[in-house]
C-alpha cells in the first residue's frame, strides 16, 4: 500500500511540481492520468524515493521513502520512460545478471517468459535493438523483477500493437492481489481491462485517487443518453453522444477512461469531484 500524506515538492526556482497531495492506493494496478507537466513523473519519483518530499509523507508499505532505507528500495522499482537508453553493449540478460541482485524477488523464470512474449531472446545487445524493441525488454525485466511496487511510465510508448496485448497479458499474469503497479500513460484504451483504480493529477495538484469500482458506483457512463438524463459532462462524434451522469441506483457500469479525463479538466470537474468524494446516499 501506498500512504501519501500531504506532500509537496518544487524544483529549483519553479512553481510546485507536486502540491499537498494525499491519497492511499491499495494492491492493484492502477492508471496515473494528467496532461503533460501535471506532475505525474516527479509523483512516482517520490513514491520510488529518487526524490525527497520538501514536506509530508510518502510511505510505501511501511516504509518512509524519503530515506531510502534499503529494505525499502529492493521492494519498489521505477521504471522511466528513457529505460535502457544509456546501457548499449550489452543484452538485457547480462544487464539482468549485474542489476538483478538488488531485487530479492527477482525471478529468471518469469523473464524468460516476459521476453517469449515478447518475441525477444534476451540475448540481444540493447544498442542493435529498435527503440520498440528495448522498450519490450526494458518491460520484460521491469516486471520479472516481482517487486511489492512496481512504478511504469509510459511502458507502451513505442509498443506496436501486439506488443500492447502482450504486456496486458504479462501483466494480468504477474501482477496479483500483493502487487501495487502504478502507470503512468496517456494511452489508456491498450490497458482499460486490468485497471483496477484511477489516480488523477492537474497542475501539480492530486485531484483523486479511487477505484474504478467506486467511481462507478458514484457516476454512470452511458451512451445516447435519455432526455431525462441531466449529463454531468457529454461529448459529441460520429457514433452518438457520450455522456457521465450521476449513478442514482449505485450500480456499478463500465468507464470509459478517455471520457473520465476529458471530464476532470473540464469545467464540470469541480461537480464530477464533489459527488466523487462526498458521501453517497444512494450507496448502501
Amino acid at each position: 500500500m501506498i500512504l501519501l500524506d500531504n506532500i509537496s515538492y518544487s524544483y529549483h526556482k519553479g512553481p510546485e511540481a507536486v502540491s499537498r497531495a494525499s491519497a492511499q492506493i491499495n494492491p492493484g494496478i492502477h492508471l496515473l492520468l494528467g496532461e503533460n507537466g501535471a506532475g505525474k513523473t516527479t509523483l512516482l519519483h517520490l513514491m520510488a524515493g529518487l526524490l525527497q518530499a520538501q514536506s509530508g509523507l510518502c510511505d510505501v508499505n511501511g516504509y518512509d521513502m524519503a530515506l531510502r532505507n534499503p529494505a525499502a528500495l529492493q521492494h519498489v522499482f521505477f521504471l522511466p520512460d528513457t529505460a535502457l537508453d544509456g546501457v548499449t553493449s550489452e543484452s538485457i540478460r547480462s544487464f539482468a545478471a549485474r542489476h538483478s541482485v538488488f531485487y530479492p524477488s527477482f525471478s529468471s523464470e518469469c523473464l524468460d517468459d516476459c521476453l517469449n512474449e515478447f518475441g525477444l531472446t534476451g540475448n540481444e545487445r540493447l544498442r542493435d535493438q529498435s527503440f520498440g524493441n528495448r522498450k519490450k525488454s526494458a518491460v520484460a525485466y521491469a516486471i520479472a523483477l516481482g517487486t511489492d511496487v512496481l512504478l511504469l511510465d509510459e511502458p507502451a510508448n513505442g509498443l506496436d500493437i501486439e506488443a500492447k496485448k502482450a504486456m496486458q497479458r504479462l501483466l494480468a499474469r504477474y501482477v496479483d492481489e500483493n502487487r501495487t503497479v502504478i502507470i503512468s500513460t496517456h494511452t489508456v484504451w491498450d490497458l482499460r481491462n486490468l485497471i483496477d483504480g484511477v489516480t488523477v493529477m492537474h497542475r501539480g495538484q492530486l485531484l483523486m485517487a479511487m477505484s474504478v469500482a467506486d467511481i462507478t458506483r458514484r457516476i454512470a457512463f452511458v451512451n445516447n443518453p435519455l432526455s431525462s438524463q441531466t449529463p454531468l459532462y457529454s461529448e459529441f462524434n460520429f457514433n452518438g453522444s457520450f455522456a457521465i451522469i450521476e449513478n442514482t441506483d449505485g450500480i456499478a457500469s463500465d468507464i470509459d477512461f478517455n471520457l473520465f479525463y476529458s471530464a476532470l479538466h473540464s469545467p464540470a470537474a469541480k461537480q464530477i469531484l464533489s459527488i466523487l468524494t462526498t458521501e453517497n446516499p444512494h450507496l448502501s
